[in-house]
């Protein structure tokens, strides 16, 4: 099976597909037309200063719902479903290593978890393909690119760390088409933050990503990178909480909201 073999399928009927142990993939090009998120999942005394490094660093960080501390429904944007059991892959965390990467956190939680989910790039690749704008990674069945870059993110209580990109090799002349058809969607990191050379974002090897697969670029491409939602992961890195819990990069969360219903224009 491939992810696009559900891109017809509603957001709950892969949320089940995932719950039952039958998908633990990437989720790009599952319910097409339907919002992707990111998830952080920290202690009650670590979402303050989590909470205010994504409103200081909107770009990488665009929030679309907090959970109820201890409960993991997200009820905005996807009620009834459990972030516990509803993502195909986690990562889990202890002073800053990753230890674990399970298909289900119930035997993780803890009644003073707090729950985030952040807008995800996945989400205005629809827009790209409706512009006629190829996205390599859909194409090849495999996860997006995604670096750690040299810019640093906005510090926050006791959170900071470096900004992580995704790349989409774009052809030349359909650049500005990507960059317009992007920038409708501010709520799932918008417009492009850098385009081309990776080297000037501190890049070192552009066929060597830190998360995700690598791409190949063809002649005549330009790497277009936007600012990715794998950020708050460099941030625990650099940080070092004690506990945290996040998706497995391009394994994310299906929302009920629809691509569309965050478009500005």
């Amino acid at each position: 099976m491939k992810a696009t073999d559900f891109a017809a399928a509603t957001p709950a009927d892969v949320r089940a597909l995932i719950r039952s142990g039958q998908w633990t993939g990437p989720t790009p090009g599952m319910a097409k037309g339907h919002v992707q998120a990111n998830l952080v999942i920290l202690p009650r005394d670590w979402a303050y200063d989590f909470l205010l490094f994504a409103q200081r660093n909107p770009k990488p960080c665009p929030i679309l719902d907090v959970t109820e501390i201890g409960d993991g429904e997200p009820r905005l944007v996807a009620p009834g479903a459990d972030l516990r059991t509803d993502l195909p892959r986690y990562r889990i965390w202890r002073d800053g290593q990753l230890v674990d990467e399970p298909t289900n956190i119930s035997d993780y939680w803890r009644d003073d978890l707090v729950g985030f989910l952040l807008g995800c790039s996945f989400s205005f690749e629809g827009a790209l393909l409706e512009a006629s704008v190829p996205v390599r990674h859909i194409e090849c069945g495999c996860n997006v690119p995604m670096y750690r870059t040299d810019l640093p993110c906005r510090p926050a209580g006791r959170l900071s760390g470096p900004m992580v990109v995704s790349m989409r090799p774009i052809p030349g002349p359909l650049v500005p088409r990507a960059v317009l058809a992007t920038g409708r969607f501010p709520a799932v990191h918008g417009a492009p933050i850098h385009i081309g050379d990776p080297a000037s974002i501190g890049i070192g090897d552009i066929n060597r990503p830190d998360f995700g697969d690598a791409v190949t670029i063809n002649a005549g491409e330009i790497p277009v990178f936007w600012a990715c939602g794998v950020t708050p992961q460099a941030a625990l890195m650099a940080s070092r909480p004690p506990f945290a819990i996040t998706h497995a990069p391009g394994h994310m969360f299906l929302c009920d909201a629809k691509d569309s219903d965050y478009a500005i224009f």
